[in-house]
């Protein structure tokens, strides 16, 4: 059973508080080896990138490792629902880039990110021209044309249901007991659900119990502007190598539809046999094998 294993997260080596246009607060953490390759990473929606330990903490011995929570997730304060878009992202991650750069020293760097986090860098105006390389893993994309139709009402359907879940835990327990029965989290590796529980939720500010560091409201709303930008990536005008890990395209999606990349020529496309889009908890050393026979190359040119 997956609460047999606890799994310990690390102190970061130091931490560093970056101010996004808005006034929103974005903290950066570092882990691993700072002499190593420089590793950028962060998460989907609704999650937290502490809960991808079972994924990171794989590469603390070889890589600089800089993790950070989307706005609204995580360690980050619940800010703005306004604010909470695709586009926005877009720009706390050129922010964020700048201030690692500032506070930790200039190095080549490579992205590593999932789901939401991936769409927002296949979405920015410089098309990855600020990584060496990028891991992207289970991008929510869509093509254009008759198939968005149907992505944009699952994407409708989920942004409802996500509404009418709730925010609010008499304890962390209580969650992770309630995921083992949840579809989505069928095939994590041991710990998740206790990892879950710990890193997604925070301690109400009257005391009574727990909610989640980024509440319904917020997931739901990240998913429609999902919906909306999914079509705009344009793979041709990459400035970097990109990688692109997807979840088994013939399983039933546990987020939205994963988009089978094997005809773009202009990309490196591979997905992970039995993973859903949680592969990073379902299958962390597959994941890092797959990225690591990528860069490798790269960091070592």
């Amino acid at each position: 059973m997956s609460s047999e294993i606890v799994w310990e997260l690390p102190e970061p080596l130091s931490t560093h508080d970056v101010r996004m246009d808005d006034g929103t607060i974005i903290t950066l953490r570092q882990h691993g080896n700072p002499s190593g390759p420089r590793l950028v990473m962060s998460h989907g929606n609704g999650l937290a990138v502490d809960l991808y330990y079972p994924f990171w903490s794989l590469l603390t011995d070889d890589f600089d490792l800089i993790i950070y929570d989307l706005r609204n997730h995580g360690w980050n304060p619940a800010g703005n629902l306004q604010n909470h878009s695709l586009p926005t992202l877009v720009q706390d991650n050129d922010t964020i880039l700048e201030a690692i750069d500032r506070h930790y020293g200039t190095k080549p760097r490579i992205g590593v990110f999932h789901s939401v986090s991936a769409l927002a860098t296949l979405l920015s105006p410089k098309k990855g021209g600020d990584f060496a390389a990028r891991v992207l893993f289970d991008p929510p994309l869509c093509k254009p044309g008759r198939s968005f139709k149907d992505y944009e009402d699952i994407a409708k359907r989920m942004a409802k249901r996500i509404r009418q879940s709730t925010n609010r835990f008499e304890t962390t327990q209580q969650l992770a007991d309630i995921l083992p029965y949840i579809p989505d989290f069928q095939h994590v590796v041991p710990g998740v659900f206790d990892l879950f529980a710990r890193t997604t939720l925070r301690e109400r500010a009257d005391g009574e119990g727990y909610e989640l560091c980024c509440p319904p409201e917020y997931q739901a709303q990240m998913i429609e502007y999902a919906s909306a930008f999914a079509v705009l990536v344009d793979f041709q005008s990459l400035l970097c190598p990109t990688k692109v890990i997807g979840a088994d395209p013939t399983l039933p999606y546990s987020y939205l539809p994963t988009l089978d990349l094997s005809d773009m020529s202009t990309v490196n496309y591979d997905f992970l046999p039995d993973a859903t889009h949680f592969l990073l908890l379902e299958k962390p050393q597959e994941c890092v094998k797959s990225m690591l026979e990528f860069i490798e190359p790269i960091i070592t040119a």
